[in-house]
This record gives C-alpha cells, sequence and structure tokens, in this order.
C-alpha cells in the first residue's frame, strides 16, 4: 500500500527536496510524502542505520531519494552536503528544516552546557543550513523553504530551552521571509503541538506519565496529532498552492494554544478522525502502553 497523500501524485516531479532529521519520526513521514509525489528527497542526518532504513523504504516504494550524513551544527559538514546534493541533482528546489530535539527539565536545572546546546541544535543549526540552501542555489533560482518549531505560543514551561530556540526560529522565519523573498524564496514554519511521533520514545522514564497522561486532556481535540498531520502542512507550504505564503506558521496542535483553564471546561471531543496516510507509521511504544 503507498502513502496515502491528499496530493496529486505528480506534485512534485522533477524537484528536489532536502529534508534534515529523515530518519526518524515527522522528517522520515515527510520525506516518504515527498517521494511518493515524485520529488528526489535528500534526507539528512547523524545515523548511518536510520537514514539506510529510509532508503530502503522509499525505493521499494518507488520513489527516489539520497542519505547525507551529516550535523547540521556543523558548518563545514552542512555546506558539503548542500554541494553534493547540488553534484548529484542540480538543484535544490525546497528544504525541509526538521532537524533537532529537546529533553524536559525545569529552568532552574538547565545548564548552561544544556541550553546552549538545545539552541544550536534547533535554531543555530537550522540557520546555517538555510543559510547555506540560499546562498548556493536559492539566490539565483526561487524556492521554498519550511522550518520547524513548536507549540510555544504563551510559553513552554520545562522546556524553555527549546521555547527559546523555536522562538527564535519563528522570528529568524519571518526575517528571511521578507529579505529572500527578491529572490522568489518563501520561508515559512509549522508548528506541531502533541505528536504521536517516534520522538516521544526518546524522553525519559521520568517524564513516562507526563507523556501518557498529562497531555492530551488539556487540547480541545483531546488526542494526539499524527505525523501525517504535520507533513501535510509542510507539504502545502513547499508547493505552488502557497505561492503567495511567507513569514507565516501553521499550528498543527488540535487548538491547544486556545484552551484557557478557567475560562472553558473542556468536554470529550467527538467527529474528529486523525488522519495518518503514511502508510508504514506506527504508534511509538510509550503510546502502546497505555491502549
Amino acid at each position: 500500500m503507498p502513502y496515502d497523500s491528499i496530493y496529486r501524485q505528480d506534485l512534485f516531479a522533477g524537484r528536489t527536496v532536502i529534508v534534515t532529521g529523515g530518519g526518524s519520526g515527522i522528517g522520515r513521514c515527510t520525506a516518504h510524502e515527498l517521494a511518493s509525489l515524485g520529488a528526489h528527497v535528500a534526507i539528512v542526518g547523524r545515523s548511518t542505520g536510520k537514514l539506510e532504513r529510509v532508503r530502503g523504504e522509499i525505493e521499494s516504494d518507488g520513489g527516489s531519494i539520497s542519505t547525507h550524513i551529516a550535523d547540521i551544527r556543523d558548518e563545514d559538514s552542512v555546506i558539503a552536503t548542500v554541494e553534493q546534493v547540488l553534484v548529484d541533482r542540480g538543484r535544490i528546489d525546497g528544504l525541509v528544516n526538521n532537524a533537532g530535539g529537546q529533553y524536559r527539565a525545569p529552568m532552574k536545572s538547565i545548564s548552561t552546557k544544556g541550553f546552549e546546546a538545545v539552541v544550536r541544535s534547533n535554531l543555530t543549526g537550522g540557520f546555517i543550513v538555510m543559510r547555506e540552501v540560499y546562498n548556493r542555489w536559492m539566490v539565483d533560482h526561487g524556492g521554498s523553504i519550511v522550518n520547524m518549531i513548536a507549540d510555544i505560543w504563551h510559553g513552554w514551561p520545562h522546556f524553555s530551552h527549546s521555547a527559546a530556540a523555536r522562538g527564535g526560529m519563528l522570528t529568524l522565519s519571518e526575517c528571511a521571509a521578507t529579505e529572500w523573498a527578491e529572490s522568489g524564496v518563501r520561508v515559512n514554519t509549522v508548528a506541531p503541538g502533541s505528536i504521536a511521533s517516534q520522538g516521544l520514545d526518546t524522553y525519559e522514564a521520568k517524564d513516562t506519565a507526563f507523556i501518557q497522561n498529562d497531555l492530551t486532556p488539556g487540547i480541545p481535540l483531546q488526542r494526539f496529532g499524527t505525523e501525517a498531520e504535520v507533513s501535510a502542512a509542510i507539504v502545502f507550504l513547499l508547493s505552488r498552492a502557497a505561492s503567495y505564503i511567507t513569514g507565516s506558521c501553521i499550528r498543527i496542535d488540535g487548538g491547544a494554544p486556545n484552551a484557557r483553564r478557567g475560562w472553558w471546561d473542556l468536554q470529550p471531543a467527538t467527529n474528529n478522525e486523525a488522519f495518518d496516510g503514511f502508510h508504514r507509521s506506527s504508534l511509538p511504544e510509550i503510546l502502546n502502553e497505555v491502549r
């Protein structure tokens, strides 16, 4: 069974899209959807095993893919990767700046080193990739960039390091959207909330109860989102249908920032079926445990 995208199969025929963090989670799903729509996907990551797994999946499904080992926090590594994609494909039409991550901790306990590491992963690394893609190709040819942020609205307690980085990526994207418009480059962001992604399995055991019990009750739609629901928003922003959209952000969060405690008591939600077109998706182990 192929990827069940809502978009037409040849939407990205002849185009090349870089997806950082393409070896797992939302990046893996996005790479699959883009490949199913005719794009060549160049997935970037630090783990050879993860990237090769996705390569095997996409090639098995008939898609076009290349893998590139790189640490987005390292400038030389990023430059070499961008240059290699251009040598191999001769173009870069889109960039999905998806790589990043964080851990849960109260701000008072976060070390300076830990804070800087999260900011470098979620902000500085993304800046390096988008700058190099722009300067080495898009400045003369145009293109579309989608940067990953998160549900940071009204603050993100116990994730202050990532909130700071993601907030920086939001405003960085807004700056780039203005500066790079003259080259026909659109820059937008997506902000996922609580998504049933494999990334949930990377959190420490102390966070298990929080993930299993405390996240969805405060979300109006009262469920986790799917990786495919995030990918669909990314694909839209990369597509020609979004040609007049730049400097914007699409929230994929079930309405979480709108649920103000004390103002409205959330009721059980009905008539909202999750969209999961990703034919190779599976629940994170941590969520299988509560079924």
